[in-house]
């Protein structure tokens, strides 16, 4: 019986489609999940927030002080780092960056963790087209559970920081600052501006999660993303990045005067953290309620910038690729 047999692939034929094989492998990263992925989110989200918010802690610095003081700091910010070097010497620009650091590394990875994770969760429940139709709702919501917890971390070490910024001689350091104040006044004083810090820091992230979202879609509309570069998405997340966090200071500004007046001094024997709160608000009034916009508005403009972008190029070098995205369905 005559007839042809299909040979067998040649070893040179099988080489080569196993390299095909693994080109499409690297090409295409394997999507992560589970802990795996968040804890790479908690990660960049950690480093993202200590290295912006502990770069500027001198910003911070005058920030509190014409907060505190607008009398005498009265000269804006350019003249507020004049007056405390001239006062304090430069040295006294870096006061609180250990707790700045490692209070911003704790809310950090609360922050941008949850803000993910709760935004799957979302999609879980509600089912990818709803969560994608209702998506600033579902930004809104996962952004305000991931900062509560975030604050959760953050309100002791945000009580020293600002402890050690207004009093300079309180203590030498993150740790005889923290000591201090737990032997003193004891642990309810790291909480004495839980309110603020939730009023100030809930809409903050809101708005800064939700106008950077709103603000990449819009930007990704006309570049396409698939083929966009490293650099592209990095300059995208930046531009992004600085007017959401121009939103996000406005927002929270008078919250963030309030969480530095009631974490200055210890309140009055029996004086709960609401009466504390309308008396400095009664005292401030709208006007006082916006003392520092400016240096903050530089302040959060620049490390909010900074954060998206750099959590965007953490991401990619530690390979969460698996990211939560929500797109408009078409």
């Amino acid at each position: 019986m005559s007839g042809t047999a299909t040979a067998p692939p040649t070893s040179t034929g099988s080489t080569k489609l196993d390299s095909m094989v693994q080109n499409v492998s690297a090409a295409q990263p394997q999507k992560l999940s589970g802990v795996a992925l968040y804890s790479r989110f908690a990660f960049a989200g950690a480093v993202c927030c200590s290295v912006t918010h502990g770069g500027l802690t001198p910003v911070d610095v005058v920030k509190t002080r014409i907060q505190l003081d607008p009398v005498t700091y009265n000269r804006g910010l350019i003249g507020g780092f004049r007056q405390v070097i001239q006062n304090e010497g430069a040295g006294a620009l870096l006061t609180g960056a250990g707790p700045t650091f490692a209070g911003y590394f704790l809310q950090g990875a609360f922050k941008f963790g949850g803000y993910e994770f709760f935004k799957q969760q979302c999609i879980n429940n509600f089912g990818y087209e709803t969560a994608a139709n209702n998506r600033t709702a579902v930004y809104l919501a996962s952004s305000a559970a991931a900062e509560f917890f975030a604050d959760i971390a953050l309100c002791p070490l945000e009580a020293t920081r600002i402890r050690l910024v207004s009093e300079p001689t309180f203590a030498n350091g993150l740790i005889g600052g923290f000591s201090k104040i737990y032997k003193t006044e004891g642990f309810g004083a790291f909480y004495s501006g839980f309110g603020p810090i939730l009023f100030k820091q809930v809409p903050y992230t809101m708005a800064k999660f939700v106008v950077y979202e709103k603000v990449s879609e819009a930007i990704y509309k006309s570049v396409d993303k698939n083929t966009a570069s490293d650099g592209q998405k990095t300059l995208i997340n930046l531009g992004s990045g600085l007017i959401a966090g121009f939103a996000a200071a406005f927002v929270s500004q008078p919250a963030d005067t309030m969480l530095s007046k009631i974490n200055k001094t210890k309140g009055l024997p029996g004086e709960g953290t609401v009466s504390r709160l309308i008396k400095i608000a009664g005292e401030l009034g709208l006007r006082g309620s916006y003392s520092g916009l400016g240096a903050r508005l530089f302040m959060v403009g620049t490390l909010t910038a900074g954060q998206f972008a750099i959590y965007g190029d953490i991401k990619r070098v530690i390979g969460a690729v698996g990211g939560v995205e929500i797109a408009p369905v078409k």
